[in-house]
């Protein structure tokens, strides 16, 4: 009897009860207009370098990863949190790529928070990261198979910068990765569009209306059975 083929496809819809959802920096350090990434910044040429930035954090991205964050808590799905924060006062233990950057939140800064907006409620995962990949920096392969996790989704900043890197490596691990196209950005519109070209070998892209849909079909079919 001949062997059946196995068919592999990266579009396949949310399943709620292996689905996580991985908002990536999104904190006080680059997306409040206070945080220490515009402070390092002379004032002046903080509109001309991060202007477009600022302007969709605050019209698109959050608005999404807000409406995004609500619908997979009433529907269960895991939500964790990555930040940029050190382990320790000096950040000696980062990344040498981090201390080139000087990118650098110390341990316990109000620049190491979830922004207001997407700040952790319960029980919720934070994982405090000194490298660009959460899953180099952090223990969060480990926390997803304990989880029983299959389907990530992830949303956040930098898109060509730690939200790529996540995105790379969960592939790598084996993980059907989801990346929320209207609920990531970058410095610059040209940044951010190359990033996810570069990207679409890799994941799913698809804009926050359709994984409301998606969840919201998952929370329909479990309140008929």
């Amino acid at each position: 009897m001949p062997a059946v083929k196995t068919v592999y496809s990266r579009e396949l819809a949310l399943l709620s009860d292996q689905a996580a959802l991985l908002l990536i920096d999104m904190q006080n350090y680059c997306c409040h207009p206070d945080g220490g990434l515009y402070r390092s910044c002379p004032p002046e040429e903080v509109t001309a370098r991060y202007g477009w930035f600022r302007r969709q954090l605050e019209s698109v991205v959050i608005p999404n990863l807000q409406r995004l964050l609500s619908a997979c808590r009433q529907a269960g799905v895991e939500v964790m949190h990555t930040t940029i924060e050190s382990l320790t006062a000096d950040g000696r233990e980062q990344s040498l790529d981090y201390k080139i950057s000087e990118i650098f939140v110390p341990k316990g800064a109000w620049d190491g928070q979830p922004i207001e907006a997407l700040a952790p409620i319960c029980d919720e995962i934070r994982l405090p990261k000194t490298a660009s990949s959460v899953f180099n920096a952090t223990n969060l392969d480990y926390l997803l198979r304990n989880l029983g996790v299959t389907q990530l989704v992830i949303g956040g900043v930098v898109t060509d910068q730690c939200v790529e890197s996540a995105v790379r490596d969960a592939c790598d691990r084996g993980y059907l990765v989801t990346l929320v196209d209207d609920g990531c950005t970058s410095f610059t519109p040209e940044r951010h569009r190359n990033s996810l070209a570069a990207l679409a070998g890799y994941c799913r892209q698809r804009p926050t209306e359709v994984l409301l849909d998606e969840i919201r079909g998952q929370r329909a079919r479990v309140v008929s059975r």
